[in-house]
């Protein structure tokens, strides 16, 4: 089988090869550095380089493998093990984690997002039941990096298990503490989690550090704990996959899966597609990208969905874009495999251009599109295709 390990998992600039064709590599050896804003690539399993190009390396793994792994640098400073092993933000940005961590806060909050908000995600409430302690000592090690004087667990409350589990280990973290969020999309904003747990509206374009905070989710905090306790680079992926699959329709939770096996592989391991199945998408329902057998898992990967197929649909539709949900260029896309014609694109009310990006005002409080469902309908739209975060 064929690993490929991206380049660029993360925010900023492609990480350099420093290995070369033919090369025998070791699970856990460094096979791409990067600059300041980047993150350093390692090798998920043992074997051959087999192809490298500007967007990836690609690894023939031998038939053996290792539970073991190359360590990353050994130091006693966390920054830079959390630098040396690669991690970035896990939930989907992949901001590298050594540059949000290197804020100091000056006595701020540490906020560790385990919203869960993507439907039928259940990779990071897994976690949290089953090793509450270790992503507590990994926040620890958050609130030492950036000078946080406290830390929440924002955690909806439907989310039983996971509560139960945390609130046994808590007693060991007085500095830590729970706070709730509502059951809305998307809680796992970053704005909508400084809103609903510190009381602050943040306005759009606005970081959480603007409110004396940093926000980070489970599986990233996971992976401090295990660079600093245990050495160990970024070489898994934590994940939920569901949708038209045998023995996944509502979710299966991989981890640690190694990053660059191509998600056939956990497809397969899912009993194959239920038919007639649609297209793949990665990451979550409402914001994912299409994606093919050959997608190799990443960094940044939290979901796979084998949707329904599309239904065939010519009528004119107009197109209602929002942050919150599927961008234009995805809706485009849905209407167009339907068939269907765009006769107008606009976006929620609520949207607001931020540095030639369009930024919702109030994530999670939708406001009413009546008077852009009537201006489409006058423009002859008889469909509406919207992304949004609410009705």
């Amino acid at each position: 089988m064929t690993v490929t390990i991206g380049l660029k998992q993360h925010i900023g600039n492609p990480a350099t090869p420093i290995v070369a064709q033919n090369d025998r590599v070791a699970r856990g050896q460094l096979i791409g550095v990067c600059d300041n804003l980047g993150a350093n690539i390692h090798a998920s399993c043992v074997g051959r380089v087999i192809e490298i190009c500007q967007k990836f390396i690609k690894i023939e793994m031998d038939e053996e493998q290792f539970e073991d792994f190359v360590k990353i640098k050994q130091t006693d400073n966390y920054l830079e093990s959390v630098r040396e092993a690669g991690i970035v933000g896990c939930g989907g940005a992949g901001f590298p984690a050594h540059v949000k961590f290197a804020t100091n806060l000056d006595g701020g909050v540490f906020i560790l997002n385990a919203a869960e908000c993507e439907p039928i995600f259940a990779h990071n409430l897994r976690v949290l039941e089953d090793a509450p302690e270790l992503i507590l000592r990994g926040m620890g090690y958050a609130m030492e990096m950036t000078n946080a004087r406290t830390a929440y667990i924002a955690l909806k409350p439907k989310h039983t298990k996971a509560l139960a589990a945390i609130n046994a280990a808590l007693p060991h973290f007085p500095k830590i503490e729970i706070r709730h969020l509502p059951d809305i999309y998307p809680a796992g904003d970053e704005r909508v989690i400084i809103r609903e747990i510190l009381g602050i509206t943040l306005p759009p374009g606005g970081l959480p550090k603007d409110a004396g905070a940093i926000v980070s989710n489970v599986e990233t905090i996971k992976r401090v704990a295990e660079a600093i306790e245990l050495g160990k680079p970024v070489i898994t992926k934590d994940f939920t996959i569901a949708g038209r699959l045998t023995n996944a329709q509502t979710g299966r939770v991989f981890l640690d899966a190694p990053i660059g096996l191509p998600i056939k592989n956990f497809i397969d391991q899912c009993g194959g597609y239920i038919h007639p199945a649609g297209e793949i998408v990665l990451g979550g329902a409402f914001t994912g990208i299409r994606g093919n057998e050959n997608s190799p898992i990443t960094k940044t990967i939290g979901g796979i969905f084998v949707a329904m197929p599309l239904p065939d649909d010519t009528r004119d539709f107009a197109i209602l874009a929002c942050e919150c949900g599927a961008d234009e260029a995805r809706l485009r896309e849905i209407v167009g495999d339907m068939g269907g014609k765009i006769i107008s694109a606009d976006k929620c009310k609520r949207m607001t251009e931020i540095n030639g990006r369009w930024r919702c005002d109030e994530p999670g409080k939708c406001p009413g599109q009546a008077e852009k469902i009537l201006a489409a309908k006058k423009q002859g739209a008889n469909a509406v295709m919207l992304g949004f975060c609410e009705d």
